[in-house]
């Protein structure tokens, strides 16, 4: 569990430039998403890894379809 958070992490920072208190508030908060997936069952770290950094994609909006032009149409 903790090599898919260092690598949802390192990924991330590539990403999106954070300031280190940023980076520490989100560690926190992909770590305790990837526990409860990691509870539920899910062994897979590549793919805790994606689910984590959709999760703090997700909570930053750079997700956000509207913002990447999608219409609906």
């Amino acid at each position: 569990m903790e090599a898919a958070i260092d690598r949802i992490m390192q990924t991330y920072a590539l990403l999106m430039n954070r300031s280190t208190a940023a980076s520490d508030e989100a560690r926190s908060k992909v770590t305790d998403y990837v526990s409860k997936l990691f509870e539920a069952g899910e062994r897979d770290p590549h793919r805790l890894a994606v689910c984590g950094l959709t999760y703090l994609r997700e909570l930053d909006g750079s997700v956000d379809p509207v913002k990447a032009g999608y219409t609906g149409l």
